[in-house]
């Protein structure tokens, strides 16, 4: 054969076997998934429900005063009258006027009157900022205007924004001007004339809403899926009661409750999540609190005690607690001054998804770990155990493969499948409960009073994308965009991936009801990792998530010079994104704090002793310095004592990362030698 004979034969060869590779992968999607779809080259539509019910949906939302926003409705869910809205304030008669021959994309307000606070520190009081006004609200879309990256806003200036009008800037405002425009914290007010909402059965008849000509026009239905049919059954009304209308501080119709998913042994990771937690929220700890009336948020810590596809054995819970008491990180959150805002509780997969109305009778036809489409199949005994709930669901330790692994031991084992859980997880427990999740990597900053105040649903933007990110994500209990949300993953064969749910609800013109915040809010550090706003960025700088925890030496004297305060100040919390298995704080990689919990720092020094790790094992920083052995002097002999050699200075690190000054910082105020960020001393003796 010629040479040119040869290689045509060969560049033939070669396309026919990935043609016929593309034929098995595309007939294997098709006949032996659950989602029995071909495959495509562009992410298909994910809608079921009728344009009727999407109406449905925005109107329960709305009535409810879950939509405390002036952003329009989009024009395709076709409304032809505007909603009552309980959660805006009503403005002038011209604004309800509206052309019968166009679909009206604004609400009415029903609601009470708003007054914008200024919030700033004043003299002699200035040593620390004042705390929220409790009751108040964030306006959310005054705060898009100045940090929406969509709209060519800078980190940098949003966190100016937001920490001027929030008064965090205590003491040290350099502003001369007016700030009027960047008030985003407002109190609801009673006023006698403000209309009252009607009840979801008062408003015209929803097919009375709906284009005759073409029903369904403008919708793109999932293929090989039937529409749900409508109407889609919601509950009551949720009843919307500003804060001055509560008899008590606490909203029953709102749930201030912040959860987290954690898996497998507990580390230093949700141990500075429950610091920050403690250091920055009104918890009523301090010295006083009993006399204030404040709505007192509450963490529940959810923990799966083994490998993502197994299930706890029926003796998980007190197992659980037995582990807890044990540990030297989770221990002091056992305290009794803890009891009533830090709760541990037991997840366990089958019951929770049996908790859910829409997915219970369904779920287990599904598989259940499917991230973006990409399906995690389980052996026959996994899915068996996962799916039915058998009496023990132990892994076999000894296996360090992706089913058997509980919780990220290095970049190598990461455990995926509980990444896959979890992003399930967050939507349950929000929809199940109320509140807001939170990932186990995230660290507070701030007070979130008048996040809580803002009704509304939201998640933040995945860096430059308009995509979710639901590291962060708040639900109301109950709520029909839950139930939207729930039936959709249930029809895209369980699928949670932030990715999808952004297909979700922008498929079906929902998605206003699910507010993409600015990542500014919760992820400074995000663009400026991936190229972005180089030119301008907040402080600190990273270029990399891992500069948390190693910070480069030509800004290594920022943490200590400028502590706490310095760390993107403003921000509501800061998500590090995984770095599971490096220590906050490689020199003192224990619970350090004081006498009070002394056990418990003397049992993680032990362990450390006992693993044989040294602080050149766990840190090297960033000009390759290295240190010395936990407790152990130059011949290798060990302290036990809570003040061993390790406390010596030269064992220290000498420029300390912001991971360690924050650690050290929320440590501080436990050991009560300093006040948290509001300027309060934790008060152990209280009721």
């Amino acid at each position: 054969m010629a040479r040119f004979g040869r290689k045509r034969g060969s560049a033939f060869f070669c396309f026919l076997l990935c043609f016929l590779c593309f034929v098995v992968f595309a007939f294997a999607k098709r006949f032996g998934s659950h989602t029995k779809q071909w495959p495509t080259f562009k992410d298909p539509p994910t809608l079921i429900f009728k344009r009727e019910d999407l109406q449905r949906i925005w109107k329960w939302e709305v009535n409810s005063g879950h939509y405390p926003s002036r952003y329009p409705i989009p024009e395709q869910i076709h409304l032809n009258s505007a909603l009552n809205n309980p959660a805006l304030p009503p403005r002038g008669r011209d604004s309800f006027t509206h052309n019968p021959a166009q679909y009206t994309t604004s609400t009415k307000g029903t609601g009470p009157r708003r007054t914008y606070v200024s919030l700033e520190a004043r003299p002699p009081n200035t040593a620390y900022p004042p705390r929220p006004i409790p009751g108040s609200v964030a306006d959310l879309d005054v705060v898009m205007e100045h940090c929406d990256y969509g709209k060519r806003k800078y980190v940098r200036d949003c966190l100016e924004v937001l920490r001027v009008g929030a008064g965090l800037d205590n003491g040290k405002r350099v502003r001369r001007s007016k700030l009027e425009d960047w008030k985003y914290i407002y109190v609801e007010q009673p006023d006698n004339s403000t209309l009252q909402a009607r009840s979801f059965d008062e408003d015209d008849d929803m097919s009375q809403q709906l284009d005759k000509s073409d029903s369904e026009s403008g919708l793109v239905k999932k293929w090989g899926v039937e529409w749900e049919v409508p109407p889609l059954q919601l509950p009551e009304v949720a009843d919307y009661r500003p804060y001055h209308t509560l008899e008590n501080p606490c909203d029953p119709e709102s749930s201030k409750i912040f959860h987290m998913f954690w898996t497998g042994r507990f580390t230093d990771k949700p141990y500075l999540a429950l610091l920050s937690f403690l250091f920055t929220q009104n918890l009523g700890l301090h010295k006083g609190a009993e006399h204030q009336k404040v709505c007192r948020p509450q963490f529940w810590l959810w923990i799966n005690p083994g490998p993502a596809a197994a299930v706890p054995n029926p003796n998980a819970r007190a197992q659980m607690y037995a582990e807890l008491k044990d540990s030297p990180w989770a221990s002091p959150f056992l305290h009794p001054r803890f009891k009533d805002i830090i709760k541990f509780r037991l997840w366990n997969t089958t019951e929770q998804l049996d908790g859910v109305e829409e997915l219970k009778h369904e779920w287990r036809t599904r598989d259940l770990f499917n991230s973006g489409g990409w399906v995690v199949n389980l052996p026959k005994k996994e899915k068996s155990t996962t799916t039915t709930g058998a009496a023990d669901g132990d892994a076999d330790k000894s296996k360090d493969d992706m089913l058997n692994r509980a919780g990220s031991k290095s970049v190598s084992s990461y455990d995926r499948m509980s990444v896959i859980l979890s992003d399930m997880a967050r939507f349950i427990l929000c929809h199940r409960y109320g509140g807001i999740y939170l990932d186990a990597d995230t660290i507070f900053l701030r007070d979130w009073e008048e996040l809580w105040g803002w009704k509304g649903a939201f998640a933040y933007r995945w860096s430059r994308l308009p995509r979710y990110n639901t590291a962060v994500l708040k639900l109301n209990k109950g709520s029909a965009l839950g139930k939207f949300l729930f039936r959709s993953a249930l029809k895209n064969n369980l699928d949670f991936h932030p990715m999808t749910v952004s297909r979700y609800t922008k498929d079906a013109f929902l998605e206003p009801l699910l507010l993409r915040l600015p990542d500014a809010l919760f992820d400074s550090a995000w663009l400026n990792t991936e190229d972005y706003q180089m030119d301008r960025p907040p402080q600190p700088f990273f270029t990399n998530f891992e500069h948390f925890f190693e910070t480069p030496s030509p800004s290594g004297a920022a943490p200590q010079a400028l502590g706490f305060d310095g760390f993107f100040k403003g921000a509501y919390s800061y998500h590090f994104h995984n770095f599971w298995w490096k220590p906050f704080d490689p020199a003192r990689n224990w619970p350090d704090l004081g006498q009070r919990f002394a056990a418990a720092e003397r049992k993680a020094r032990i362990e450390l002793r006992k693993q044989g790790i040294t602080r050149q094992a766990t840190y090297t920083t960033a000009n390759g310095a290295g240190g010395a052995n936990h407790g152990a002097d130059a011949k290798g002999h060990h302290d036990n004592s809570t003040t061993a050699h390790a406390d010596d200075l030269d064992d220290d690190q000498r420029d300390l990362s912001w991971a360690t000054v924050l650690k050290r910082t929320f440590e501080a105020y436990l050991r009560g030698e300093r006040p948290n960020m509001y300027g309060e001393w934790l008060d152990w003796e209280g009721n």
